[in-house]
C-alpha cells in the first residue's frame, strides 16, 4: 500500500457512511493545517506525514466523488436486529385469530 495513514485505507472508507466521510475529512484537513503550520516554523519531526495526510484527503474525495457519480456503492446502514420472526404457521393463526376479533367486536356493536 501507499505511503499514508493505515486507519483510512480505501476499502476501509467504502464502509464509512457520508456523514463519517466528511468529519473525517475535516480532521484530515485540520491535522494537515497543523502540519504546515509545525513546518513552517521548523517543529516538523516527519515530513513523510505531510504526504500521507494530503493523500488521506484525496482518497476521501475519491470516494465522495465516486459515490456522487453512481461508480462506488453507498453502504446499506443496519438496522438492529429485530425480534426473532414467528414461522409461517404461526403467521397463519395470527390472521386467523385477528379475523376473528374484529367478528367478535363487529358482533357487540
Amino acid at each position: 500500500m501507499a505511503v499514508g495513514s493505515k486507519e483510512l485505507a480505501s476499502t476501509e472508507l467504502d464502509t464509512f457512511e457520508d456523514d463519517r466521510l466528511i468529519d473525517e475529512l475535516k480532521k484530515a484537513k485540520e491535522e494537515l493545517f497543523n502540519l504546515r503550520f509545525q513546518s513552517a516554523t521548523g517543529q516538523l519531526e516527519s515530513h513523510g506525514r505531510l504526504r500521507a495526510v494530503k493523500r488521506d484527503i484525496a482518497r476521501i474525495y475519491t470516494v465522495i466523488r465516486e459515490r456522487e457519480l453512481g461508480i462506488r456503492a453507498t453502504p446499506v446502514v443496519s438496522e438492529a436486529p429485530a425480534k426473532a420472526k414467528k414461522p409461517a404457521a404461526a403467521k397463519k393463526s395470527t390472521e386467523s385469530d385477528a379475523a376473528e376479533a374484529e367478528g367478535t367486536q363487529e358482533e357487540a356493536k
